[in-house]
């Protein structure tokens, strides 16, 4: 077996037919990235015996890549188009990589006081600038869309104030304590849905109201980023409280969060809050991944008729204004409202369903922004857009 040279030569040891196959991989590019497979390291144990079979691995660069049957399917023809070749053998892997996240802006040391949250990936904050655009609802089946796809996922509850998401996941049980040989405790977090899960809402009476200031929500986020044993983790999902205030400093100035989504809803009202928001992190220095809009339409079961009763267009137009995508639309539907309700996101009580299809999308769009911004180290605001999955 012949390895690849990172440093973009062909080892001297390799036979003719092993670097034509090296050569027509190079021609496989990335769409949005503008890389080939082989500089994005994409490539792993590939053999060419002398009869002429190929074998290799392709690591897609994440596990939720919508792009996955493309990569797969580009690279086979590339490499069947070397004379010589007889039969083609691919494996296919997905390995979340990092984000560099939590630098000084656009680089530099790592900012005073981010520390990453060891064995995850990937923080996303879900975000919106004001309550009940179904902030928590978008998180939730981002969160299980994503675990779908076969990554590891975890989601933090970090709305104090009104901790739905022990409710719209299930949870009933308290996470259990336990104790390091050095004394340290940390939470184990319940699992539901193959989703590691940490809320406010475990710990407390759910009808005990609580009346904080900001040092302790601070203490709060610190202890669920860092006293929680989330394990390896491929991406940790946080639903934010609404607006602009204590926790979402907090957790831009504790851990290095990946990017976010905003959650809007197509009226002005909300609109006017998710500029806010944005301004927000962006002064914080963390990526916008995207926009989703939520309660998009309503349509009837019974007819084809679309009724925009929040209005329409709102989520377009504020992606175009922040050079950012709009990532997902969402409409109102009772199968929705039903799966927060009873604990069973509609993303795993109806897989079928339109809306958890397009919550699917939506999670791979994610996901492949994400990936692309570990790639390249960039802003995913700075890409060429080549159109949505």
């Amino acid at each position: 077996m012949t390895g690849w040279s990172a440093g973009g030569s062909f080892p001297s040891t390799m036979n003719s037919l092993e670097n034509a196959v090296w050569s027509a991989l190079k021609s496989v590019q990335d769409p949005e990235i503008k890389r080939d497979v082989v500089a994005l390291e994409m490539i792993e144990n590939l053999t060419v015996s002398g009869s002429g079979d190929v074998s290799l691995k392709l690591v897609l660069l994440t596990p939720a890549d919508p792009l996955k049957e493309q990569f797969r399917s580009d690279v086979e023809a590339a490499i069947k188009k070397v004379s010589g070749v007889r039969s083609v053998r691919l494996e296919l892997e997905a390995r979340v990589r990092t984000a560099n996240r939590g630098l000084s802006h656009q680089g530099g040391a790592r900012a005073p006081g981010v520390s990453s949250i060891q064995g995850v990936a990937h923080i996303i904050a879900v975000s919106s600038g004001k309550g009940g655009v179904g902030k928590s609802t978008v998180a939730v089946n981002l969160a299980t869309s994503l675990a779908r796809e076969g990554a590891r996922v975890g989601l933090m509850d970090t709305d104090v104030y009104g901790p739905n998401i022990p409710t719209m996941m299930g949870i009933t049980e308290q996470p259990k304590i336990e104790k390091t040989a050095d004394g340290k405790e940390f939470f184990i977090p319940p699992i539901a849905h193959g989703i590691k899960v940490m809320s406010m809402g475990m710990l407390i009476d759910p009808d005990q109201p609580l009346v904080w200031r900001g040092p302790m929500l601070h203490s709060v986020i610190q202890q669920f980023c860092h006293q929680v044993q989330w394990g390896n983790l491929d991406y940790l999902v946080v639903d934010m409280p609404p607006g602009t205030g204590d926790v979402q400093l907090s957790l831009a100035q504790m851990v290095p969060v990946t990017g976010a989504v905003l959650v809007t809803t197509p009226q002005e009202v909300s609109l006017q809050d998710v500029r806010k928001a944005y301004a927000m992190f962006d002064k914080v220095k963390i990526p916008i991944i995207g926009i989703a809009e939520n309660m998009s339409y309503f349509q009837p079961d019974d007819s084809d008729k679309k009724y925009y009763i929040f209005g329409q267009g709102g989520g377009k137009l504020l992606a175009q204004k922040f050079k950012t995508e709009l990532v997902g639309q969402f409409p109102i539907v009772m199968q929705v409202r039903e799966g927060g309700d009873y604990g069973r996101p509609i993303t795993v009580s109806h897989p079928e369903h339109p809306v958890s299809q397009a919550f699917g999308a939506f999670a791979r769009r994610v996901a492949r922004r994400i990936a692309i911004m570990s790639a390249e180290g960039i802003d995913p605001n700075q890409l060429v857009q080549i159109g949505k999955f």
